[in-house]
């Protein structure tokens, strides 16, 4: 007998392969699917390795990658805020 996945476990792998195909943040993809940033970050942190471990294993490399770059992004934001730029097509 198949296990049936729960909605909430069907999210987590959602979420895992919308970053892994778009290389995304957390923030992008809670925005995509409409949850909080929380809930994507426990969905993909506590949850997946447990439902879908060679999934997690991907999407933790993405998660690292986007916790190394966030200070530049963090910066980058900084800077077309006090330059006036809205940030839209920079």
């Amino acid at each position: 007998m198949v296990p049936i996945r729960t909605e909430i476990e069907d999210r987590a792998c959602r979420l895992a392969i919308y970053m892994i195909e778009n290389g995304g943040t957390v923030r992008a993809a809670a925005a995509r699917y409409g949850v909080s940033k929380s809930t994507v970050h426990k969905d993909l942190t506590r949850r997946l390795p447990e439902i879908d471990p060679a999934l997690y294993r991907q999407v933790k490399e993405i998660l690292e990658r986007n916790k190394a770059e966030r200070h530049l992004r963090g910066g980058a934001a900084t800077r077309r805020k006090y330059k006036g730029e809205t940030g839209e097509g920079s």
